[in-house]
């Protein structure tokens, strides 16, 4: 494969400098109701920045829109606004029902799709479908509001403003000239059956960094009109740091300005500074306030009017230029070229990455997946110390209620980062983040790499190791998978350009070892080598609430915690023995995390069958253990993903890896000698044939066929969509557990949460995850490449037909596609019952990538545009489709026993 083309380096941006990503999407979907605009005495960020101030408030840390795209730093935006005529309201974000609102957690009540991205943005393509009716803002909050836990969620197209298709198809595509020559590209179809008419207004504004104390960009910028009075066809943008651009017009359209400032009379009932503020052009529009726009025509926020009218099935094209002032291109040539062009390179880019043989609703699934990924860039500042200055607080002020992440005034960013989902996630999250970058690896490994370092950065890694996990609470605890992405990521690398960055993956094991060793300290409190991290990102897939005291008092031991951790050691251990051939020194590391596996491996399965430990040889299953005050231990007995992942503990090490260390099997045996309660542990340093790989499990092979007879068993955790969190025995069979009269109860839940923990706005109670589901394809595949063919398991489990572990992670990726692809009736299992997206030309090509998927039938749920980390189905596509079994096999062969 083309190197260039694989890094995503096409177009004017070949060169791959940071210059030809200065302009991306990096916009978000929703910048109100995050935790950095939340000034509240309390904390109750939803409450304090909600939807309806969006429009009339300005932002301090960021900014959101419709379709957009930024500087890396955005200083300067542009995107589009909409209005049918009938809203109450310019429409200029997308709308959504918070956390309080939703049925079922925050939820974005909009249809819009990313359809298509090269990793230097030198090509984007959005779609959004505007309804021609009201849109329906108080039905979505009062209809949702009147539904429980137990119902579904309340949806656009449930309230029927899509009937006859009475909608707008509005498609926003960018392309670059050159890396700061950026050519828009509006084309509004008319699906319904009668005329109707749209007012299409391209916004462009500054992000407003002037008006806070100790702001850094203390000389205001510029937005004016140039040409005479009336309509014109150019906006000059003048900032003092990012310089002067012209956004050029085709037509010449009335363009309004008013100024990117807080409307605070609407708010707070105080006068305004100036009559022209953030909602100003929408009062025009809406209202028809002709005051509220500033005559002038100049400010900080400035959108052109267009006023479309299209027949039944029309449409129109408007196009638009944001170039620098003096730009050596006439603002019209070649503007339809380079659109031709641009598109044409994404065509070529996707088909190189696209596996020989797949059907084209294959590759459109693998495009949309990667393309939903790249969208979801992010800039995203935050200053911990002046955030919390304005909350009141010093590093050495007593703790409060109501303040956030107190304990992190070292973090600042300033960075664009890979947000999980832009409109419900619009804040990084530190799992997520690992996972997002396994997959954008595939693309863009620069990127890939640059964001797996950015949260081992001082600015963002606390100096006691600590990284932190997600906005609402950076001092919680993700799982400890960054080491892992590092190692797949540099793997990676070396397969598709053959380059070893050593220096990478040095910086990252220095960072690393700071974490692991915050980990050992903070999340093992009786020495046992037995973790209890909280929550652990799997939300509520416990008995109690893992993040908080339990109910009973005592301690929580977590099979999946440690198991976490021994993967940590693992991934580490590879590291190590990577950058042991450039620096002998890492000799030392590599020994040191052989140990703590072994001490992490023996707790999890310890000699004997004991009542405490966490492996239950009767279930032939892994169990969390709650250790009472009195000194009892109780085995909770829940089949879920916790028990599973001890399975995702294994990773081989090819022959070549240990001959550096001749020494190393001497110095692990004399450690062992030493240590006789670490015998068990032990036989998880399986050798095949001489000379042959030798594995590190945590589960031998008598452990590893129980596991799988459950994971692979239809009745448990083997759906016909991938694997479910939780075991459907469950269903029939829920787990209860009984504190001072009250009922702690899990039971299977294929869909969303019937519980509020966590917010409710996940389950991890029976539904399909992608990232789970992907360090298990990846297990498998490990232990196929030291078993190869002589281990083979019934899958599914009772049906007779026997599989290598290859086949079995084949099955299961194959699974997980099938969520996403036209079955014999041209419907997607993600869409559900909803009929449009298999019937309508005009929808059933457009793909949702979701957080979760119903355990059952596949469909999408939980957050809509979660392309995160399920587009790593893409990742799975390609791997499966151009990699065989003789790809892991062993060589030599392991030895029959």
């Amino acid at each position: 494969m083309n190197t260039r083309t694989r890094s995503g380096r096409v177009g004017p941006t070949a060169d791959g400098s940071p210059r030809s990503r200065l302009w991306g999407p990096y916009l978000s979907e929703r910048q109100w109701g995050t935790v950095r605009e939340d000034y509240s005495p309390g904390g109750d960020a939803w409450s304090y920045f909600p939807h309806d101030h969006a429009r009339s408030r300005a932002y301090r840390w960021g900014e959101d829109g419709l379709g957009g795209i930024c500087d890396d730093r955005q200083r300067l935006c542009l995107a589009v606004a909409l209005w049918n005529g009938r809203d109450p309201i310019l429409k200029e974000r997308a709308f959504g029902l918070t956390n309080f609102e939703g049925n079922h957690g925050e939820d974005v009540k909009e249809y819009y799709f990313y359809l298509d991205s090269t990793p230097s943005h030198s090509y984007l393509r959005y779609l959004y479908k505007y309804p021609q009716a009201e849109f329906p803002y108080n039905d979505l909050v009062a209809v949702n509001g009147r539904r429980s836990r137990q119902e579904f969620e309340y949806e656009l197209l449930d309230t029927g403003v899509f009937e006859e298709s009475r909608y707008f198809d509005v498609t926003v595509e960018y392309a670059k000239a050159d890396h700061d020559d950026i050519l828009m590209r509006i084309t509004v179809g008319n699906r319904g059956p009668e005329e109707a008419t749209l007012h299409v207004l391209p916004t462009l504004w500054f992000r407003n960094t002037w008006s806070w104390d100790g702001a850094h960009d203390a000389e205001r910028p510029r937005l004016s009109a140039v040409g005479g009075a009336g309509s014109t066809t150019s906006v000059r943008a003048e900032h003092p740091a990012l310089g002067s651009y012209e956004l050029h017009l085709a037509d010449r359209v009335p363009v309004l300005f008013t100024e990117n400032e807080t409307n605070n009379e609407r708010l707070f009932g105080t006068p305004n500074a100036s009559p022209y503020v953030k909602d100003g052009i929408g009062r025009y529009v809406v209202d028809g306030e002709e005051g509220a726009v500033n005559p002038a025509r100049e400010g900080t926020k400035a959108a052109a009017h267009y006023t479309l009218t299209l027949p039944p099935g029309g449409s129109a094209a408007l196009r638009l230029r944001l170039a620098p002032v003096g730009s050596r291109h006439s603002w019209t040539r070649g503007f339809d070229s380079v659109f031709e062009t641009r598109a044409a390179e994404a065509d070529e880019f996707y088909r190189q990455l696209t596996p020989e043989g797949a059907s084209e609703d294959e590759a459109r699934v693998l495009r949309q997946a990667l393309a939903g990924m790249l969208w979801s860039k992010q800039y995203y500042a935050f200053d911990l110390e002046a955030w919390l200055a304005e909350h009141g607080m010093s590093p050495w002020s007593p703790p409060r209620p109501g303040v956030r992440n107190r304990d992190w005034f070292h973090m600042y960013s300033d960075d664009v980062i890979s947000m999980p989902d832009t409109w419900e996630y619009p804040w990084f999250a530190a799992w997520d983040l690992a996972f997002h970058a396994v997959a954008l690896a595939a693309v863009d490994i620069d990127f890939a790499k640059q964001q797996l370092e950015l949260l081992l950065r001082d600015t963002f890694e606390h100096p006691n190791g600590q990284i932190p996990a997600y906005e609402w609470n950076f001092s919680d605890v993700n799982p400890p998978v960054h080491a892992w992405a590092v190692y797949f990521v540099h793997l990676l690398e070396q397969r598709t350009t053959g380059r070893t960055d050593h220096e990478f993956l040095a910086r990252s094991f220095q960072k690393l070892l700071a974490n692991f060793t915050w980990w050992v300290n903070r999340k093992d409190p009786d020495g046992r080598n037995v973790f209890q991290g909280g929550f652990l990102g799997l939300d509520n897939i416990g008995v109690f609430d893992r993040s908080a005291p339990l109910p009973t008092g005592g301690t929580l031991e977590q099979a999946d915690g440690t198991a976490w951790m021994a993967l940590y050691c693992q991934s580490m251990l590879q590291i190590a023995l990577e950058l042991v051939v450039h620096d002998p020194s890492y000799e030392e590391m590599v020994l040191k995390f052989v140990e703590h596996y072994l001490w992490i491996a023996a707790s999890l399965d310890r000699l004997g069958d004991l009542d405490d430990e966490l492996w239950d040889e009767e279930d032939g299953f892994f169990y969390d253990v709650l250790k009472l005050p009195d000194g009892r231990s109780v085995r909770l007995k829940v089949r879920s993903m916790v028990g599973l992942l001890p399975l995702c503990a294994s990773t081989v090490f090819r022959p070549e890896q240990l001959e550096v260390l001749p020494h190393l099997a001497d110095r692990v045996r004399r450690f062992a000698d030493r240590h006789p309660s670490l015998s068990v542990a032990l036989t998880s340093l399986q050798a095949g044939s001489a000379g042959g790989p030798r594995l590190l499990s945590v589960v031998d092979e008598k452990k590893l066929v129980r596991v799988l007879a459950r994971l692979l068993s239809e009745d448990e955790f083997l759906s016909p969509y991938g694997i479910r969190a939780l075991s459907r025995f469950h269903a029939e069979h829920p787990y209860t557990f009984w504190v001072d009269g009250q009922e702690y109860r899990v039971g299977y839940q294929p869909a969303e949460s019937d519980s509020g923990m966590f917010g409710g706005n996940s389950n991890w109670r029976g539904p399909v995850w992608l990232p789970m589901n992907a360090l298990i394809i990846r297990a498998l595949m490990n232990l196929y490449g030291f078993y190869g063919d002589d281990l083979t398991v019934e899958c599914p489990t009772g049906s007779g037909v026997r599989m290598t572990l290859f086949e079995v992670a084949r099955d299961i990726s194959d699974r997980l596609t099938r969520i996403f692809l036209r079955d014999e009736d041209g419907r997607r299992p993600v869409y559900g019952g909803q009929t449009i997206f298999r019937d309508d030309p005009h929808w059933r090509d457009l793909i949702s990538f979701h957080e979760y998927f119903h355990g059952d039938d596949g469909a999408g749920l939980g957050a809509s545009h979660q392309t995160g980390w399920t587009g790593l189905v893409a990742v799975m596509m390609e791997l499966f489709g151009r990699l065989g079994p003789t790809d892991f096999r062993p060589t030599p062969r392991r030895e029959h026993r």
